[in-house]
């Protein structure tokens, strides 16, 4: 099925979205995130290319899907020319990075999503043209590359029935990286994303926006959605505890 790449861009502009293309075309991103967390280890632009270009040496026959699980659903910057629902398995969607820049700080480190191994994965593929690949890909490893949270690997990509219809590029989590937040307790969770912001906005946009740009796709993901749900009575309590405290 294939989605309405519209829903998908009006769902990236309730708001102002401070993470655009023009913001990673300018290279300043990195810079970005490193002024808020001068003691977080960036990757070099040698490291960067290094990366992609070993993705692109295991390039399978065919298109070029990204698998979108997150902020790609409803932030993607980078140009496709389809976009469909996809699976893929052995991954799921995870609350496991931990974020000290961009939705979070050093001293209220925030929280995003990885793909932790085990279970299975509902998002949304991405098709690129030919044409651009390679600039359309060293921007999204400016994105997502930035620090060493993610490995980037080849998946199988399913359609609704289970069908295997190409293999695309996701952003699997490195569980050596020391930002992997893999067994949190659910209260520190909830505390983190209720509280945690950075230059970027806050970790509970970015859940509440994904929770939104799945259901905008009829793909409700019930743990994702129960998670909301905890965050924003955490959310209010909170501000009743300021209001009283006032």
């Amino acid at each position: 099925m294939t989605v309405n790449t519209k829903t998908c861009d009006a769902i990236a502009c309730c708001g102002e979205e401070i993470l655009s293309r023009e913001l990673l075309l300018s290279g300043t991103f990195a810079g970005l995130l490193a002024t808020e967390a001068p003691t977080l280890r960036l990757l070099s632009d040698e490291e960067r290319q290094a990366s992609l270009a070993s993705i692109l040496a295991e390039r399978p026959a065919g298109d070029v899907w990204i698998f979108a699980y997150g902020s790609l659903i409803w932030n993607p910057i980078i140009l496709s020319v389809e976009s469909r629902k996809a699976r893929i398995e052995g991954w799921s969607r995870s609350f496991c990075l931990t974020t000290v820049s961009g939705r979070g700080s050093p001293d209220n480190p925030g929280l995003v999503l990885g793909l932790d191994a085990g279970g299975s994965c509902d998002g949304v593929a991405l098709r690129l043209e030919e044409e651009g690949l390679l600039h359309e890909l060293e921007l999204l490893w400016r994105r997502e590359m930035v620090a060493e949270a993610y490995i980037p690997r080849w998946v199988d990509l399913l359609d609704q029935e289970g069908a295997p219809f190409g293999r695309g590029i996701t952003f699997t989590m490195n569980p050596l990286a020391n930002t992997y937040a893999g067994g949190l307790s659910r209260e520190v969770i909830i505390q983190r994303l209720a509280t945690a912001s950075g230059s970027i906005g806050s970790s509970a946009d970015y859940l509440f926006r994904t929770r939104e740009g799945l259901r905008a796709l009829d793909m409700w993901d019930e743990r994702l959605e129960e998670l909301a749900t905890e965050v924003e009575e955490a959310q209010r309590k909170l501000q009743r505890l300021t209001g009283e405290g006032a």
